[in-house]
């Protein structure tokens, strides 16, 4: 038996799981801390620290150090570890964007130590400024009695994929059933009778207390007008209409107008802007599509319906169904889709730029010398240039795995001149996998109004765009912003570490159904209903079809829809800075 070691150096990936996704609006539940505050390893890599599945090991990165519970992880390959999206893994990560607004989640190098100290908790991880964390969230007691309601054809609003297939059966006013729907979705719209918010807080004394809701909006408008350089963030999780209104908001105070695409997909807009992004609808894929590359995108686990509504196994009017196509799955491990591929390229993390160049060349008809391209054996990146050219309609699903490692931005310059090159002998389309079911719509509002994507800065009452200078999270680490609206998302848990310690330093605003960390330390928090159960609204699929998502129950007593809290805000503002309405 091979001689045990205190400690190892590994690459750090981090991304969504199943598990981790149907708690992710549960974040102080014990459930949450079982899901998230793990770290996978090979079982080699186990060996060598002497540690089993359940023992604890200190993670040190660049972002600081946590401590997990170590787990065997048969897909992760030897060298790297796995650490579900979520506080632990931002404790860890890489806080600077280099430039582009995206922190460092994934090829992060750090030092995994054995332990005997207890799991870190969140009150340890976000317990600053004397605010503890306080789980003032209500469970919902709605009897199921009254008339019996089936509503078919119902929109899930939990990610990009929105299915529009869902049949929801409603007793009285709750939610009793639901089918077609994924884990996930099931899990949102089953659970929004949980850990709710009730009525709007505003902090006096250290304390959360109750308000009328025109108090807090004029608290919240408040802190608003007298912020200098205040940050209006998350918008991916509400309705177009908001998302209009919030844009007019942040133009009025002189904000930065940013959502969560400034951490997932921001660096494809990056590169889209440089070489052009050629797409298509999904019903087109689903149709007529042969060859399906899924890079970097854990799509079992984060779109468990994409693969059956919209590619490899779905059924369309040319294909039926997986005889018919071709599924490559590219990624740093063997993801559950890569089990199912007739294809799987394992590339070295952070080597995605070195396998599109060496693609690019062989489209381009010329050779190869090196005998292995970011890990990959030379006859298998041949053999995979020559299904892509054989392609009659292919389609590239591209996820986190490129917009979070190293290359970022220069990622999809290089995947989209590689799909330039395809497209002058065959059919081939992208589409990032977006996560947050509207943060399409909250990319392609903002660029209606402003002509840009995300991270617009109307500091100076004009939009400027300037992706690492006035993205969030550098705003935040520069200690720039003096106040923080955040509606529909939850920056404290997701952000890294280093930025939510600077957050955690300005007023924050936090409009969300649900209790969540950032509502923990928020000076203002206001319910609101959930868009696509308790209120209408339009939505932008991955694909940028827009989809009107329905109203299925009623809100709880006194919550309004975003759309209604965030006009009322507008309007506050702008009676108190005298702007005609």
């Amino acid at each position: 038996m091979s001689k045990t070691v205190n400690s190892l150096n590994l690459i750090l990936v981090t991304g969504r799981t199943i598990l981790q996704g149907t708690k992710v609006e549960e974040k102080l539940t014990k459930h949450y801390e079982e899901y998230a505050a793990i770290v996978r390893m090979h079982p080699r890599d186990l060996a060598k620290l002497g540690l089993k599945s359940g023992d604890h090991v200190k993670v040190i990165g660049p972002g600081g150090e946590v401590i997990v519970k170590a787990q065997r992880g048969a897909d992760v390959p030897e060298g790297i570890a796995f650490i579900p999206l979520g506080p632990w893994a931002e404790c860890v990560v890489e806080p600077k964007t280099d430039s582009t607004g995206m922190p460092g989640f994934k090829g992060i190098p750090v030092k995994v130590v054995k332990t005997g100290e207890p799991i870190t908790s969140l009150s340890k991880i976000y317990g600053y400024n004397g605010y503890p964390i306080l789980n003032l969230g209500v469970s919902l007691d709605i009897e199921a009695k009254g008339e019996i309601k089936r509503y078919t054809d119902v929109v899930c609003p939990f990610c990009g994929s929105l299915c529009d297939s869902l049949i929801v059966n409603v007793y009285g006013n709750r939610i009793v059933k639901v089918v077609n729907a994924c884990p996930l979705g099931m899990s949102k719209i089953m659970g929004i009778y949980e850990n709710r918010v009730l009525e709007p807080r505003i902090r006096v004394n250290g304390e959360l207390v109750k308000v009328a809701l025109e108090e807090a909006i004029d608290r919240a408008a408040e802190i608003l007008v007298n912020a200098k350089y205040p940050v209006l963030y998350g918008w991916a999780s509400t309705s177009v209409e908001t998302i209009r209104l919030g844009l007019e908001l942040a133009e009025i105070v002189g904000g930065v107008f940013d959502h969560t695409a400034t951490f997932c997909h921001g660096p494809t807009a990056l590169g889209f802007h440089e070489i052009g992004m050629p797409k298509s609808t999904l019903g087109q894929i689903k149709n007529r599509a042969d060859v399906i590359v899924y890079w970097g995108s854990n799509v079992t686990e984060a779109h468990p319906m994409h693969p059956s509504r919209y590619s490899f196994t779905s059924i369309g009017r040319f294909r039926k169904g997986r005889k018919d196509r071709k599924l490559i799955v590219i990624d740093v491990r063997k993801t559950g889709a890569a089990r199912n591929a007739d294809m799987f390229i394992q590339a070295e993390p952070g080597k995605d730029f070195e396998l599109l160049v060496a693609l690019r060349l062989l489209v381009q008809g010329k050779e190869l010398e090196a005998p292995v391209i970011a890990g990959v054996p030379r006859e298998k990146v041949v053999e995979l240039a020559e299904i892509l050219m054989s392609a009659k309609f292919g389609v590239m699903f591209v996820g986190v795995g490129l917009t979070m490692s190293g290359a970022k931005e220069k990622n999809f310059e290089e995947l989209f001149r590689l799909l330039h090159d395809l497209n002058t002998i065959s059919k081939w389309v992208v589409i990032p996998m977006r996560g947050h079911f509207n943060v399409t719509g909250a990319d392609l509002v903002t660029i209606w109004i402003t002509g840009y994507p995300y991270a617009v800065d109307f500091s100076r009452r004009y939009p400027r765009y300037q992706p690492g200078i006035t993205s969030t999270a550098d705003i935040f680490l520069r200690e720039e912003a003096d106040a923080l609206l955040n509606i529909a998302s939850d920056p404290l848990a997701h952000f890294p570490k280093k930025v939510a310690e600077k957050m955690l330093k300005v007023p924050i605003i936090t409009i969300d159904p649900k209790w969540s960390l950032t509502a923990a330390f928020s000076e203002v928090v206001i319910p609101s209903a959930f868009v696509g159960i308790e209120c209408p609204g339009t939505a932008y699929r991955m694909d940028d079809v827009p989809i009107r998502l329905k109203k299925i129950v009623e809100p709880p007593p006194g919550v309004l829809c975003d759309e209604e809290i965030v006009r009322m805000l507008l309007e506050k503002v702008k009676e108190k800075l005298g702007v005609k309405k």
